[in-house]
C-alpha cells in the first residue's frame, strides 16, 4: 500500500528529471577533477549517454536502480500501485538500454554502465573513489570494451 496519496505521488514522481541527477553529477565532478573532458547528454548520440568521451570512443551510462529496474538491488522495489503501467515502463526502459548498448557495440565504441547502488549508501566516499578508479583504468586501458559497475 502506498503511503502517499495519488496526487502527492504524482507530484513527487513528476519532479524527477532524466539528466543532471545526483549520481551523474558526482561521477562527472570526480572525472573532471581527474582531468577527463567529456560531453554531457549530447542529442547527437543515440540514447543520449550521460557522459561521452569522443577521444576514447567511450560512453558512460549512469543508471538509477529504480528507473532501470536493477534486479536484485535493494534500491529497486517494484511499485505496489498501478503495477501494469510500471511493468510496461520497466520493460521499455530495459529494451531501450539493450538497444543503446547494442548500437554502441556495433559502432565499436566502449561502454560503461554505472549503477546508482555502486556509489550510494554507507561509505559512499570510498565507493565513489573505487568507481572512479575503475572508470579511469577502463578509459586508459582500451582492451576492455564493456564495463558494468554494480554495488
Amino acid at each position: 500500500m502506498d503511503t502517499l496519496s495519488p496526487e502527492s505521488r504524482h507530484k513527487n514522481m513528476s519532479r524527477i528529471r532524466s539528466k543532471d541527477t545526483k549520481p551523474e553529477k558526482v561521477i562527472r565532478k570526480v572525472l573532471f577533477r581527474a582531468g577527463f573532458r567529456y560531453r554531457i547528454c549530447d542529442k547527437r548520440y543515440p540514447g543520449k549517454p550521460d557522459l561521452i568521451f569522443p577521444h576514447y570512443y567511450a560512453v558512460i551510462f549512469i543508471n538509477g536502480c529504480f528507473w532501470h529496474a536493477h534486479e536484485g538491488c535493494r534500491y529497486f522495489v517494484f511499485p505496489k500501485s498501478n503495477q501494469e503501467f510500471w511493468k510496461k515502463k520497466f520493460e521499455r526502459n530495459k529494451a531501450r538500454d539493450a538497444e543503446n548498448i547494442k548500437y554502441y557495440k556495433d559502432q565499436c565504441w566502449r561502454i560503461c554502465v554505472v549503477w546508482e547502488c555502486a556509489i550510494r549508501g554507507k561509505n559512499s566516499r570510498q565507493k565513489i573513489e573505487r568507481v572512479t578508479e575503475q572508470i579511469i583504468q577502463w578509459l586508459e586501458l582500451p582492451e576492455e570494451a564493456f564495463l558494468e559497475i554494480k554495488g
